[in-house]
């Protein structure tokens, strides 16, 4: 037999969607997929369904650089609720134990948040998409098994206290990739012995995408277009793949260099970094993918479109 090939348009780019509660990572980019009629897709960062807030999805090309957005730091909105322990580390789970919160003062809250701020070993959640020995781990927490699993180091950049209203507290989160909120809000809730789980979550920036600085899109607006065949509105509203890549400085390159550069030739650009990931360019404009530095000072390509 031979390969299926992939029917739909050859649509390009990257949608800020705005994931609504109740619905799975996957669940909403088959919707992103259907609306646009797109041949390829791809999300960058599986969101809970109790969460919502931005869930980048990578249409056609864009797909190939979904990794650099997978690797991206996150920013998270969380409403924590303090003195009750719940199976998920979330509201969706049942509560395991209830403790009193009367010792929860703002300073003592301040002084807890400040211990978790940069590198810490996090203990990932039997509720996670993480592997052991095949399996994921959320399967086996849903027939009442616990694993062994190995603390992970993640890193966490800020870590604001916005509001206070007891039992609940409202925090802003920086974090590195591989960060789980929920564990974040048990180990808040441990340090100050009481107890917590996450009562709602909203991620508001993906690496170089934050809010307010951009707008996220809702579902219901890709659907009112796709409803009325207007695709040129719903490719009006992705951005282009290399704005995941604005943190790496950009190369034009000559048509010599970009034609060897595309046979997979290590190049020699002048003025180029010294080190580290560019973004290529030909000579107009047109975004090629990304190369690294080696340490002969060449371009090696390594994302090409």
């Amino acid at each position: 037999m031979g390969r299926r090939r992939n029917s739909g348009r050859p649509v390009t780019g990257i949608l800020l969607l705005d994931k609504p509660l109740g619905l799975s990572s996957n669940e909403a980019l088959q919707r992103v997929k259907r609306y646009y009629r797109a041949a390829k897709a791809g999300h960058t960062g599986s969101l809970d369904p109790l969460a919502t807030g931005l869930l980048p999805c990578c249409l056609g090309d864009s797909t190939k650089f979904s990794a650099f957005l997978l690797d991206a730091d996150k920013r998270y909105r969380v409403r924590v609720r303090l003195g009750e322990t719940t199976a998920t580390g979330d509201a969706e789970g049942e509560v395991l134990e209830r403790a009193p919160i009367d010792g929860v003062t703002e300073a003592r809250l301040r002084e807890v948040l400040a211990d978790f701020l940069g590198p810490i070993d996090q203990l990932p959640p039997m509720y996670s998409a993480v592997k052991h020995q095949g399996q994921r781990l959320y399967e086996l927490a849903r027939q009442g098994l616990e694993v062994e699993r190995q603390p992970r180091r993640i890193e966490i950049h800020a870590l604001e206290l916005l509001s206070m209203e007891l039992p609940e507290i409202e925090l802003d989160v920086h974090c590195s990739k591989g960060t789980y909120v929920r564990t974040l809000a048990e180990d808040i809730g441990r340090e100050l012995g009481c107890g917590a789980h996450v009562s709602a979550l909203r991620r508001t920036g993906v690496g170089p995408y934050a809010e307010p600085d951009v707008s996220f899109v809702t579902g219901e607006q890709i659907a009112a277009l796709a409803e009325a065949e207007d695709f040129a509105a719903l490719d009006a509203l992705l951005l282009p793949l290399d704005s995941a890549l604005g943190h790496c400085p950009a190369l034009k390159l000559s048509a010599d260099t970009a034609f060897y550069l595309g046979q997979g030739q290590a190049v020699q650009v002048p003025q180029a970094p010294t080190e580290g990931l560019v973004r290529l360019y030909d000579p107009s404009s047109h975004f090629l993918g990304v190369g690294e530095i080696r340490d002969d000072g060449k371009v090696q390509p390594k994302r090409l479109i």
